[in-house]
């Protein structure tokens, strides 16, 4: 499986602000980008923080890709993917409506009766892991299921824990011209963080957007 991180950030790296509510950082030119990205990928990961505070939908925007993947023998809209490990996704979420397929990636600590209810929902619910989401695990039950390149929306949480799982192959990052500041904003790679073997990258790419710059890089092998 092949997986690319797309964020967008601002100067400082922060990915909205303090109050957790969604930040307009780039503008149509970049929305158009995203969306190429999304019509190239067999599926779309967020996390749950992502589909409680948002509520999106992770469908693309333009028919005309929609109606090319159809001609291609593929689904019109890449399936949907959300990191819950203990199942908070709301079954009237609009991720779970019929638009594509949702897999609900969920721990052992997801009960049963939770579990039932968001498949009722429409979800295709995959365990993985004890306490929390194993991705290395939950990416490889996806490969099987036909998900060869998977697109990483965020949030930070997250994207830090695809780079701690050592699975992500391509970073994009729309830089914005603004700084939103705050110490609890959240930042393009929360979690924990590393204290040593830091993921290391490659720039392949610069590219101005709107009023930003994207900048691509190709993440390097850990030993």
């Amino acid at each position: 499986m092949y997986v690319v991180v797309n964020a967008a950030q601002s100067v400082d790296g922060k990915l909205s602000t303090r109050r957790r509510e969604q930040l307009r950082i780039s503008g149509e030119e970049d929305f158009d980008r995203v969306d190429r990205i999304r019509a190239a990928a067999d599926a779309v990961l967020v996390g749950v923080g992502t589909v409680v505070a948002d509520d999106p939908h992770l469908t693309l925007d333009e028919e005309a890709r929609r109606v090319e993947r159809l001609r291609n023998g593929r689904p019109g809209d890449p399936a949907r993917v959300v990191v819950d490990s203990t199942g908070r996704t709301p079954t009237d979420a609009r991720i779970l409506d019929d638009a594509a397929t949702t897999y609900l990636l969920v721990s052992a600590a997801a009960t049963p009766e939770r579990r039932e209810e968001l498949s009722a929902a429409g979800a295709e619910v995959i365990v993985a892991g004890e306490e929390r989401v194993d991705l290395v695990e939950a990416t490889s039950a996806l490969a099987d299921a036909g998900v060869d390149r998977l697109m990483v929306e965020g949030g930070g949480e997250v994207i830090y824990s695809c780079f701690a799982a050592g699975i992500v192959d391509e970073l994009q990052v729309y830089v914005g011209s603004l700084v939103v500041g705050g110490r609890d904003a959240p930042t393009l790679a929360d979690g924990d963080g590393f204290l040593e073997e830091f993921p290391r990258l490659d720039l392949t790419g610069t590219e101005r957007l709107d009023d930003g710059v994207v900048l691509s890089y190709d993440v390097e092998e850990r030993s």
